[in-house]
């Protein structure tokens, strides 16, 4: 068997034809590892807490991280102190030392008309040649002017002399409206940052001319009676000079028309129905603080008329810096409007209040009524600066200022006169009311004159 087998011859398994080979497919170059980027750990991340608390001040932050305007502003707050000072400082020394405030206020009422005539001359001069080289020269004949008054009222001259020495306080520069006309400069392409800033502005208005009577009235009382005065008339110089050192910050000076003089505000058809506005609200500030004090002195309390007076510009204060932390959405003509229409509703307050015979219930009434009149402030400026040309920033708002002024000296006689021939100081708070409704009805009347552009999105 084992011989069978291997006699056998031994056959090969067939073999199977191979498949074709395929050619090998082109290897493509590797594409080139980029080296990762390093991870660097976010500084903000621990600050998270904070940013989110702070995110409410943003708007403030933002237009403060500009050099130079904090400088500037702490040098005009410094500057605008002695606005609230002067009047008050006047008739103190005035009714101190001749004892008739019938005196001191004719005295101070040729002052403010005085100021009203010059004040816009002063302005055009400003925008022409400059800040510095105009408001310096002006503040230091205006500071001459109070030292003349003091010296007149100390050794007795007649009081010819006092009408003249406190005219003489005319030229005071319009320090606000210098202030405004920087900002509008800084953020001429930013109309949101613009809104933020003429809300800190009039806060701060407001703000000094809360402070400055009861600063003016405790010198005059605790020390002697020019001390109001002689505070005052420092506080201004100083405040000037170091305002117009910031030269980095100043607009720069329009060029002069080819045609000659340049053009006036207020030929411009949208403006002079806008100030009509702005008298009225003067008028509202005016009869608000007469008629305030004659309430309190009819309650025979009549040191709470300045707690009142405070309470109401303090609203004021305070609606200006939160309408400032607000994007400005939709147009200017209708927010302006909204304003108007809030301030005259709100006006109402004092006069329901005033009938219940409360002062708690006035407090709260003048706190309230406070709260519409800066956000009207603020949007009438916004429009002022959007009407006026560039170069005349700081004659169109002293315009505006002018205005207010007429209408403060209007409705403080108004007040006056409806104190003493109405039903007592309640009924007067109908005055205050009604030249908000005329503000509201000039508004109505006149918004589609005025332009009506939106407002840029805040980022």
């Amino acid at each position: 068997m084992i011989l069978f087998l291997a006699a056998r011859p031994v056959t090969a398994p067939p073999v199977r034809p191979s498949r074709p080979v395929r050619p090998a497919r082109p290897v493509r170059p590797a594409r080139p590892v980029r080296p990762a980027r390093p991870v660097r750990p976010s500084p903000r991340r621990p600050r998270l807490r904070l940013r989110l608390r702070s995110r409410p001040l943003a708007p403030y932050r933002r237009i403060f991280a500009l050099p130079g305007t904090r400088a500037f502003t702490a040098a005009n707050l410094l500057a605008r102190l002695p606005m609230g000072m002067l009047s008050v400082s006047a008739v103190l020394m005035i009714a101190g030392s001749r004892g008739s405030y019938a005196l001191a206020g004719a005295v101070t009422a040729t002052g403010l008309a005085a100021t009203a005539l010059v004040g816009p001359w002063t302005a055009r001069l400003v925008d022409r040649h400059g800040q510095a080289r105009i408001a310096v020269p002006a503040t230091v004949l205006a500071v001459l002017g109070s030292l003349s008054l003091l010296l007149c009222v100390r050794h007795g001259a007649p009081d010819w002399t006092l009408f003249a020495s406190y005219a003489a306080t005319a030229t005071t520069p319009n320090t606000g409206g210098m202030s405004r006309a920087r900002w509008a400069h800084l953020f001429r392409d930013d109309p949101a940052a613009r809104h933020t800033a003429n809300s800190f502005e009039q806060a701060a208005d407001e703000l000094c001319f809360m402070l400055g009577p009861v600063l003016a009235t405790l010198l005059c009382t605790a020390l002697f009676p020019e001390a109001g005065t002689s505070v005052a008339a420092a506080l201004l110089l100083t405040g000037v000079l170091l305002f117009a050192a910031q030269r980095r910050t100043e607009p720069p000076v329009a060029p002069a028309p080819a045609t000659g003089r340049p053009r006036s505000p207020l030929r411009l058809p949208e403006l002079p129905p806008l100030l009509v506005t702005f008298l009225a609200t003067g008028a509202v500030f005016g009869s608000l603080e007469v008629v305030t004090i004659a309430f309190a002195d009819g309650h025979g309390i009549r040191t709470a008329a300045g707690g009142l007076l405070a309470l109401q510009a303090a609203g004021s204060c305070a609606a200006g810096l939160l309408y400032g932390l607000l994007r400005p959405s939709g147009r200017a003509g209708h927010r302006f409007l909204g304003c108007t229409a809030a301030m005259a509703a709100l006006m109402l307050l004092p006069l329901l209040a005033a009938a219940t015979g409360s002062l708690a219930a006035l407090a709260v009434a003048l706190l309230l009524a406070g709260m519409a009149t800066a956000p009207t402030m603020v949007t009438g400026m916004g429009l002022v600066q959007s009407l006026t040309p560039p170069g005349q920033l700081n004659e169109g708002m002293t315009l505006a200022v002018t205005a207010l002024l007429g209408g403060i000296a209007a409705g403080s006689a108004g007040g006056g006169w409806a104190v003493d021939h109405l039903a007592g100081a309640g009924a007067a708070y109908g005055v205050p009311a009604a030249a908000a409704a005329l503000a509201l009805t000039v508004t109505l009347l006149t918004a589609r004159r005025r332009p009506n552009r939106p407002a840029a999105p805040v980022s």
